[in-house]
């Protein structure tokens, strides 16, 4: 939470004061959804945690249950709909169905925001857990859908770079530059060097042809002892869905 919205609303502390979400300025009357009481929320929370380490009968259904009680809980004065999100494929992982805790959701919620309240909403007033688990469950499949077809750009982008890069640079260190710059797109000069293996002198007349060709973008310039920041815009772009550089 540090330097972003919430920073200042006591973070990693479960909240004491009643919380609703609402029209901004809204008073709890007006509110499209009120969470539990704090009074009640260390017992909910007891019971959500002890279902963490229950196996149901369908482990999709129950991270659509465990993301949906979570952010029906709201324990947290700010960034709850972060941690949700978050805790989607952390659950998925220690459940041991996904071999990194890498698969989220942001991208499908963020793109069905609307329709992802009104879901959350008719479980706490009208108990309709069927149709929030038939969103969830779709938003999983579509995730999925989305992220095979970017792993298939990336790994066309990585054979495609390296041609390009080997162009661009004549060089025999291009695998190890492209290996670096697709582990970390947006990197710092010095972390690059380390990562790549290659000497400083080396890597600083690389970086100089990558830029002239524009296949990676300075973001900040080097001044003193804080080093350049260059990122790969083409892997950012894919990851992304759009292009952001």
């Amino acid at each position: 939470m540090n330097s972003v919205r919430g920073e200042n609303k006591t973070p990693g502390e479960f909240r004491k004061d009643q919380n609703w979400i609402g029209k901004y300025g809204c008073t709890i009357e007006n509110a499209t959804f009120v969470p539990p009481n704090p009074l009640q929320l260390p017992n909910y929370l007891e019971k959500w945690e002890k279902y963490l380490d229950y196996d149901d009968i369908d482990l999709l259904l129950q991270t659509a249950i465990v993301h949906a009680q979570f952010e029906l809980l709201h324990p947290f004065k700010d960034g709850n709909g972060r941690i949700g999100r978050v805790l989607i494929p952390l659950f998925l992982y220690q459940k041991k169905t996904i071999s990194q805790p890498m698969f989220y959701l942001s991208e499908y919620l963020e793109n069905n925001r609307e329709e992802y309240y009104i879901r959350l909403r008719a479980i706490s007033e009208e108990g309709d857990w069927n149709n929030w688990i038939a969103f969830f469950l779709t938003a999983i499949i579509e995730q999925a859908k989305q992220n095979s077809l970017r792993v298939a750009q990336i790994q066309a982008l990585y054979d495609e770079m390296k041609n390009v890069i080997h162009e661009a640079t004549h060089s025999q260190y291009t695998v190890h530059i492209l290996d670096a710059i697709f582990d970390k797109p947006i990197f710092d000069t010095t972390s690059l060097i380390k990562k790549s293996g290659i000497s400083k002198s080396t890597v600083m007349g690389l970086l100089r042809q990558l830029k002239k060709a524009e296949i990676i973008k300075e973001l900040r310039a080097g001044s003193g002892r804080n080093p350049a920041i260059l990122s790969f815009p083409k892997l950012i772009n894919i990851a992304e869905g759009r292009d952001i550089l």
